[in-house]
């Protein structure tokens, strides 16, 4: 009942909990979770963090991830999932909406939303997905001043720097850059679209001692590794981003197609989740039970005369 009833809700604040996580020993995964119900079936599978990816996001709503959306629109995500697995997430800022002004109210804004963490890119407007051609890259110094606005803005938020720079300036330039916006407060580094296990690792020794996020989305330039891989090569988090919509949107197609192939859903019923799968997955039950507690009719005993 974390939605709704005090009693289950975390009294830590987010961004707190987050840390904590990280201070565990072992590599922090985070699966991609688009929307609530994809929360709690994360959370059932024993995640203890959720990514919230703004590929996943634009793509649910029909839309490109090229920097569109809004930050309300985001919040709009991040309530939603913050308040029905009460997880901490780590949530994708994109380039800050705007510039360190925009910085700071997105990070006021994602974090009265319920976000435990965020990104923030050095690219510029129209942006891509780090794993697409032709990335317009930000000065370093531009993007340095949107990460220490946010320091400057956050009361708990984890801040997590990305840059893109691996695939126009290579590792020098992904560490260089790296380094500036530890300087400007970055709490750690994402360091996008590195293409071998040997960039990896390379990054890695160059910035020892620094929490590191790697990316795993599929038919990018990353190849397949495992979250264990990951750790070996000295990385703190890992995200698949966009692989449950991924998964969602292949089922849905099929579903379509079938329903207009054979005129109705009866060959589909065996992949759907059930009505008992559902109700069990977002409690409905507990909702019911809990109703049922609060709208009692207490009869009034009657008035003294």
């Amino acid at each position: 009942m974390t939605y709704l009833v005090a009693d289950d809700l975390p009294a830590a604040p987010a961004g707190e909990r987050f840390r904590a996580l990280l201070s565990r020993p072992g590599i922090l995964q985070m699966p991609g979770a688009h929307n609530g119900q994809a929360g709690l079936q994360a959370k059932a599978a024993g995640f203890d963090a959720l990514y919230l990816s703004g590929a996943a996001m634009t793509a649910s709503m029909g839309i490109p991830d090229v920097g569109m959306i809004t930050v309300d629109e985001v919040c709009f995500f991040i309530r939603q999932i913050a308040r029905a697995t009460a997880l901490p997430l780590l949530a994708d800022g994109d380039t800050g909406y705007g510039e360190a002004l925009n910085v700071m109210h997105m990070v006021r804004s994602f974090e009265d939303a319920g976000a435990a963490a965020v990104h923030i890119e050095d690219q510029l407007l129209p942006k891509k997905c780090g794993h697409l051609n032709d990335k317009k890259l930000a000065d370093p110094h531009d993007m340095a001043a949107k990460i220490a606005a946010a320091r400057k803005a956050r009361r708990h938020l984890y801040i997590i720097a990305r840059t893109d720079a691996a695939a126009s300036e290579g590792i020098d330039g992904s560490v260089g850059r790296a380094k500036l916006f530890l300087e400007a407060g970055a709490d750690a580094v994402f360091p996008e679209a590195l293409t071998t296990a040997e960039m990896f690792k390379e990054v890695a020794a160059r910035l020892p001692g620094v929490p590191l996020l790697a990316n795993m989305t599929e038919f990018g330039r990353t190849p397949f590794f495992t979250a264990s891989e990951f750790e070996a090569m000295g990385y703190k988090m890992v995200i698949w981003p966009v692989s449950s919509l991924r998964i969602a949107n292949k089922a849905q197609a099929d579903l379509y197609s079938a329903i207009k192939r054979d005129g109705g859903t009866q060959n589909m019923v065996d992949r759907m989740q059930t009505r008992a799968e559902l109700y069990a997955t977002i409690g409905y039950h507990d909702y019911e039970a809990l109703d049922a507690s609060i709208v009692t009719t207490i009869i009034p005993q009657a008035m003294p005369q």
